[in-house]
């Protein structure tokens, strides 16, 4: 009933109590015509990123299938056992198959760029199919098992199935509205307009989901320690219903789909042309998708940089100076290494000479100076980067100066600085220089990397990580 109710909800036109009282009514009757004839979500995905036909005909249009962040992670898992997969369970079903198609006539009179459009919009609704299917596995099968969640702490619980009960939901809604249309004319003209009235739904349940990913995975790695958990799970995944899939490849479909979808949008967007009514209404349902997924991306690179912080802070010892809190939403690792602390006159030190190893840690608003130690850093100094400068020693030397004109203790401090090559040395230099310019400006959580011109040695400092 709670799903038949946010289902109202998504629809804008005002509905009285008699009128809403029938939309209950007949939702509650509706099932999915497609979610049992087509495969799991898994073979269909596996086929369509090695390169397998999904549209029939000649001069199928090839889509860019390359994944996002959150999509690559779910990549690497099911890729892992992507040997389980068996072309027999397989059943994708095409536009030109239904049978009402068939029995329409319209095979005769639509051109072959019409076909492939439709194609593209059908692919959209078996698909869709196919991952609700392999959702309601995970819930039904796996979430819902009283054994399996008798090995569990409710901690676990959460962290492991999150939201996926929601994402479910969501899948059905948007999946009963584009068989609905389906219903309307076998011939589609729009499923745009579906995506689009369904893209709040998306980004309520998918960003959270997608957010939770790396704790997920850690849990169920640890999981895998637990004998009792194990031994419930196998006995699950060898059910007739799982087809040969792991857990694990229900559990990563969500971050998987959100970026499929928006390929397959894409692909229908490419085939329309620009003076088709449509092209406008399906642009903006690939930009509505397309900020999902960004979003999702940069909530991983957040939560990932955030745990980089909490690790490091339980190495730091702050002994000798003021300690710090290093964990910021806004804070994330740019460099890290290991150089050379070098000691003589220049460093006004009286002593002949000498080296000793200093670890830098390079944030986008912090120099951290330490000295490692079996895995440990003893903290010698730290400064804002709009407060460090970094200066080439002298030419073709491979020392620089480190000006830290206020400390941790509102004071200036001067390091001389070895690295192991020209290359380090200006990569170095580079990455401060740079930090130093851009701190007063809004902070990018993306990961900052050096690159050196091998023409002309010169160096610039850009993203690592490109936009999905």
């Amino acid at each position: 009933m709670e799903r038949i109710k946010q289902t109202m909800r998504t629809w804008k036109v005002p509905i009285g109590k008699r009128e809403m009282s029938e939309k209950i009514e007949e939702l509650q009757k509706r099932e999915s015509k497609y979610i049992l004839t087509q495969p799991l979500y898994q073979n269909y995905w596996l086929q369509s990123i090695q390169g397998a036909p999904t549209k029939p005909g000649k001069g199928s249009s090839v889509v860019d299938t390359t994944l996002s962040l959150a999509g690559l992670v779910a990549s690497s898992i099911l890729n892992s056992s992507s040997s389980q997969f068996s072309p027999k369970d397989s059943s994708f079903i095409f536009w030109h198959e239904i049978p009402e198609v068939k029995q329409s006539g319209l095979l005769g009179v639509v051109t072959a760029q019409e076909l492939k459009v439709q194609e593209a919009m059908f692919e959209v609704i078996t698909s869709e199919a196919s991952y609700l299917r392999s959702l309601t596995v995970a819930v039904n099968h796996f979430s819902k098992c009283p054994e399996l969640l008798d090995t569990l702490t409710l901690t676990d619980r959460h962290t492991l199935f999150s939201n996926v009960l929601e994402v479910k939901d969501a899948s059905e809604r948007f999946l009963l509205d584009l068989e609905a249309r389906l219903e309307e004319n076998i011939f589609l003209r729009d499923i745009s307009d579906v995506v689009l009235r369904h893209c709040t739904d998306f980004r309520r349940v998918y960003i959270p989901y997608v957010t939770n990913q790396m704790y997920q995975e850690k849990v169920m790695q640890q999981l895998m320690q637990n004998v009792e958990f194990v031994q419930v799970l196998k006995k699950l995944e060898e059910q007739p219903v799982c087809q040969r899939q792991l857990l694990k490849s229900f559990l990563i479909l969500p971050f998987q789909r959100i970026t499929r979808l928006k390929i397959l949008l894409e692909n229908i967007l490419m085939l329309t042309s620009p003076e088709c009514p449509i092209t406008e209404s399906v642009g903006q349902a690939v930009e509505a998708i397309r900020e999902i997924v960004h979003e999702c991306n940069e909530n991983i690179k957040m939560m990932r940089q955030i745990e980089e912080l909490v690790s490091l802070e339980k190495q730091l010892e702050f002994a000798s100076t003021k300690s710090l809190a290093l964990i910021s939403r806004t804070r994330f690792l740019v460099k890290e290494g290991e150089l050379d602390e070098i000691f003589g006159p220049e460093s006004g030190h009286k002593t002949g000479n000498a080296a000793k190893s200093i670890y830098l840690h390079l944030f986008n608003d912090l120099l951290l100076l330490s000295r490692k130690d079996d895995g440990r850093f003893s903290v010698l100094d730290y400064a804002r980067t709009s407060k460090v400068r970094a200066d080439c020693f002298e030419a073709k030397s491979l020392v620089f100066v480190l000006f830290l004109s206020e400390n941790h203790k509102g004071i200036s401090r001067k390091f001389i600085v070895g690295a192991g090559n020209e290359y380090e040395m200006q990569e170095w230099v580079a990455a401060i220089s740079t930090l130093q310019r851009a701190e007063c400006e809004p902070p990018n959580k993306a990961t900052w990397c050096v690159e050196m011109s091998e023409s002309d040695h010169s160096t610039v400092c850009k993203f690592s990580d490109s936009e999905a």
